[in-house]
């Protein structure tokens, strides 16, 4: 075994990063060390790459980025019975202390005292990552690692979706980023009555369409909520899926939501913003929902089911495939809206 690795780490506080060689880290008698095939770049790294408010809140460097990611389990602890050398897997990312309130209630995913792999521990830009083997998922061995690799934002997107009854339902997603362009795929699949999207970037709108949105429309041309009106005979659509985090979105999409409609917000805004909160929920009877992560295990095995069966082709999402060493392109591409997901290859 390798002591010494190549990782993105994130140096110093600041805008971007670093590829340096670290220390190959070490695992505890419950944990288990993977050799890191695919790992994915997410909007929350970009968001530290960039490091906004947000993260300079909440992350801590020296950090080696990244938490979406497949790869083959290398080493087991002396305590892991249920994993061998050899398996591919990927992660959970949300590693949760099991005896808080939230834990103990089936509500792990909110954890009071949860650490994310990528944000508050090291993470999957590397040739290497450890984490507890309870929070490893077996993949099944035909599984392209690149496929393999998003599932974990794909859960996020699951989450946000099923929190809702789809069948037969209007739907609007905000914010066409590849977490969005996963939702509208899922929405689909379950037999949404309409899926319209918005967007600012021409590239992610056309692949908004290629992922089947019924109408997706340029933020930047249209007024969105008003167009969402005209669609839906002027009632409004049932569910909006906000997933951009970017102010103006939000408050089209409320806009566009029906009275007593729920919106299932998931998008995280760079910094804090004003809501009406008497006119855009109050008053309409509008049900909020926050996504946090996916819901321990029970998303993990949708995710299977959907991927397994076909329901949901998360291949045109894909849109890049760099070595680790084009970080920066990745986070570049990101940065502009010029891709779905990137996939980094240590």
């Amino acid at each position: 075994m390798a002591e010494k690795m190549r990782a993105v780490v994130k140096t110093e506080p600041g805008p971007g990063a670093a590829l340096i060689t670290v220390e190959v880290p070490q695992i505890g008698p419950k944990d288990v060390l993977v050799r890191v095939r695919a790992t994915s770049i997410c909007g929350s790294d970009l968001h530290i790459y960039n490091w906004d408010p947000w993260a300079e809140g909440r992350v801590k460097p020296p950090l080696i980025m990244g938490h979406e990611f497949a790869g083959e389990v290398v080493a087991l602890g002396e305590e892991v019975e249920t994993l061998k050398v050899g398996d591919s897997v990927s992660a959970e990312t949300h590693i949760v202390c099991g005896v808080c309130y939230q834990c103990r209630t089936g509500q792990s995913h909110v954890c009071r005292d949860y650490s994310i792999i990528g944000v508050d521990r090291s993470g999957s830009f590397a040739e290497y990552v450890a984490l507890p083997a309870e929070n490893a998922w077996l993949n099944p061995p035909d599984l392209p690692l690149e496929v393999a690799s998003i599932q974990e934002p794909f859960g996020n997107a699951v989450h946000a979706a099923f929190s809702y009854p789809l069948t037969g339902q209007r739907v609007l997603v905000t914010g066409c980023g590849p977490i969005g362009l996963m939702a509208i795929g899922i929405a689909k699949a379950a037999g949404a009555a309409a899926v319209h999207a918005s967007e600012v970037i021409p590239y992610r709108l056309d692949l908004a369409r290629r992922m089947k949105a019924d109408l997706a429309f340029d933020a930047t041309k249209v007024d969105v909520a008003e167009e969402v009106w005209a669609a839906t005979d002027g009632q409004g659509v049932d569910l909006l899926l906000e997933m951009s985090g970017h102010p103006s979105a939000i408050h089209q999409g409320l806009k566009a939501l029906r009275n007593g409609g729920h919106a299932v917000l998931l998008g995280i805004p760079s910094r804090p913003l004003e809501i009406d909160l008497a006119e855009e929920i109050i008053f309409k009877g509008v049900t909020v929902y926050g996504i946090v992560g996916r819901l321990m295990y029970e998303t993990w095995y949708r995710i299977r089911a959907l991927l397994s069966s076909g329901a949901v082709d998360v291949s045109p999402i894909i849109t890049h495939r760099l070595p680790l060493e084009d970080f920066e392109k990745g986070m570049e591409l990101m940065r502009l809206g010029q891709c779905g997901k990137v996939v980094l290859f240590p």
